[in-house]
């Protein structure tokens, strides 16, 4: 049952890119809006589970929250420079990366030898997945295709994964209930995104109407939180991420991002060494 809820987030989080995609509006837009829609779930949260707060549990939820505002604004301007199809995925195979390492190092939630040996090799197979669904034919500039500043989408990604990694990192260091630091957590969203849209984001349409990703986040939030303490950041945090297949595929049939036949060939392949690597991390956690 655990791990069922472990992939609502995959569900939630894989369509986020395409409603942000779909709404419009820039990168500070798109960050302002959702972290509204993120804080308005937190509160009714919140006023519903009433959890007891602490001074630490509010610190910590308080630096979660500006850390995954510098992930998910990172995000955002990676998807405008590379496209919701490419940039969804580099930043999946990126903080799967840095997440699993931290999961299964520094907070020793793989022991043995067949933990390394099946977690590395479903690891190798969620980066795989992500790096083929990331291909990008070198004829497409030939076709007149739109194309994408690869550069600036990867350094904006560099940034993002930095910022998701210790979002998560910091909450399974702390071993806090997650419902006790969701309200605290949303309040440093709010505050790092108006930092960032400060002078820069024109409040309109865009931003109220990015709301709806906002609420889509808090859901996949609250239930990879509550995964995580039960089976470990490693696992709970890569099958939250299977969300790909969605943003690729939707990016590619619902926003219409062209893909030549290379590229959705290895989009496909893409998507099944993800599925492979989700249901290796299942499997793990049934031994």
């Amino acid at each position: 049952m655990t791990v069922l809820i472990a992939l609502i987030p995959m569900l939630a989080w894989g369509s986020i890119g395409l409603v942000s995609g779909k709404i419009g509006g820039d990168a500070n837009q798109q960050t302002l809006g959702m972290t509204i829609g993120a804080f308005l779930f937190s509160c009714v949260l919140f006023l519903v589970v009433q959890p007891s707060l602490t001074l630490w549990g509010s610190l910590i939820g308080l630096l979660s929250g500006l850390f995954w505002t510098v992930g998910q604004n990172g995000q955002f301007h990676g998807m405008k420079s590379l496209g919701v199809s490419v940039g969804l995925p580099m930043s999946t195979g990126m903080q799967l990366f840095l997440n699993t390492v931290a999961g299964a190092i520094l907070f020793h939630e793989w022991t043995q030898t067949r933990d390394f040996l099946f977690g590395g090799l479903a690891l190798v197979f969620l980066v795989m997945g992500a790096y083929l669904t990331a291909y990008q034919d070198p004829e497409k500039a030939s076709t007149n295709q739109k194309t994408f500043d690869f550069g600036k989408g990867f350094r904006a990604l560099l940034i993002s994964t930095v910022g998701y990694g210790l979002y998560t990192i910091i909450i399974t260091w702390a071993k806090l209930d997650p419902l006790t630091i969701i309200l605290p957590q949303s309040i440093g969203m709010m505050i790092g995104a108006s930092m960032m849209a400060f002078r820069k984001v024109k409040v309109d349409q865009y931003v109220w109407k990015n709301m709806a990703s906002g609420l889509l986040w808090g859901i996949g939030n609250v239930c990879m939180l509550l995964t995580v303490q039960q089976i470990g950041l490693a696992i709970g945090f890569s099958l939250s991420q299977m969300g790909i297949i969605i943003s690729t595929l939707g990016g590619i049939f619902i926003l219409g991002e062209h893909k030549t036949k290379k590229e959705l060939r290895r989009v496909i392949f893409g998507c099944l060494f993800v599925i492979l690597g989700g249901i290796l991390l299942g499997y793990l956690k049934s031994m």
